[in-house]
């Protein structure tokens, strides 16, 4: 359940970042409140998550969920490079995330 929290916060992170420039330096009241509910959901589930996954792999897995959605928006969205060496980095990242899952964590089943 825990990774279930820590999959949450990630996507709030995307959100929050994607909507971050909406904001205009925090001085439009819309998107700015978005903005902070998201932040605050991202912070909240996070704490949960590190309940029982040791903070260093919730923080890693959580900066890469937030830093490879936030990168395929942008590419999705905003007209971002696309190049393959772009990709090839992000895809290492998410690599990365599966490892730390599924290397298998002390107390923590899989």
């Amino acid at each position: 359940m825990n990774w279930l929290f820590l999959i949450a916060a990630g996507l709030c992170e995307i959100f929050y970042a994607a909507a971050m420039p909406r904001t205009e330096g925090f001085t439009r009241l819309g998107p700015s409140l978005f903005c902070v509910a998201f932040i605050a959901a991202s912070m909240y589930l996070l704490s949960l998550a590190t309940r029982s996954i040791p903070v260093g792999t919730a923080y890693a897995v959580w900066v890469g969920i937030g830093a490879v959605g936030t990168a395929a928006y942008g590419m999705l969205f905003l007209d971002e490079d696309r190049s393959l060496a772009r990709m090839a980095c992000f895809g290492m990242i998410v690599m990365g995330i599966v490892g730390l899952k599924f290397l298998g964590l002390r107390g923590e089943p899989a």
